[in-house]
């Protein structure tokens, strides 16, 4: 996904056997709601055309059939055999037709322009430094009207919250991370990465300057977390 971070995917690939566990816990659940919320702002009719990117183990495309009884396409990326690995265990659970999985890079992505109704990056896009060529690259493959949707974590403005998460963001969690994971730097680099994610306002900008419109977004857990939803033009 991003050649300037190349231990990233190595990483991936490690923590992937606990990445769906950590996430649960790390986040008290929330994770599951933000999910949910994110496949409903991107209003799918029945039958639509879906691409997940950094798709990890599936959680969003098994929401998007949940949300859709099954009437949905979707194909998930991710760069990472092993979180790919752990999705196809899941699929091979739920035996769902309707999600097929592929290794590739979000800054090449491996379809036809104008393809897809919808695309969804899920706390990915903050690993890819060269942002702006991933979201043309979304912008390139979504049909006219089409939605890009991203959730991502993001650091609260300010006030008491701000300094009570950033004590837990950058002690607990890390020390959290690194004893269930069994990995020394994953769970350190996750709040350095966020840290340095543009604010919601500038983020915004930069996929209206990249061919969306409509850009919106929405602040959820108290500002840990946002959903990003533009429309291709």
């Amino acid at each position: 996904m991003n050649e300037e971070l190349p231990f990233v995917k190595e990483m991936f690939d490690k923590i992937a056997p606990r990445y769906d566990f950590l996430n649960r816990l790390l986040s008290g659940r929330q994770d599951v709601m933000w999910r949910e919320q994110m496949v409903k702002a991107a209003d799918l009719s029945p039958g639509a055309r879906v691409m997940d990117v950094a798709c990890g183990t599936c959680d969003v495309g098994l929401e998007i059939q949940n949300q859709l009884k099954g009437r949905a396409r979707i194909t998930g990326l991710d760069f990472s055999h092993g979180m790919l690995a752990l999705g196809r265990k899941k699929l091979k659970k739920t035996q769902d037709p309707g999600i097929s999985l592929v290794n590739g890079d979000a800054l090449a992505l491996p379809v036809s322009p104008g393809l897809f109704d919808a695309i969804f990056i899920a706390f990915g896009i903050r690993n890819i430094m060269n942002r702006k060529k991933a979201v043309q690259q979304f912008e390139t493959a979504l049909k006219p009207g089409g939605r890009l949707v991203i959730l991502e974590l993001t650091t609260p403005s300010k006030g008491v919250f701000r300094r009570l998460y950033l004590a837990y963001f950058k002690g607990i969690l890390p020390l959290v991370g690194r004893f269930f994971s069994r990995h020394g730097n994953a769970y350190s680099y996750l709040p350095e990465s966020v840290m340095t994610f543009p604010d919601p306002v500038s983020f915004s900008k930069m996929m209206a300057a990249q061919g969306f419109s409509q850009v919106r977004f929405k602040e959820m857990t108290f500002g840990i977390v946002t959903l990003f939803v533009g429309k291709k033009s």
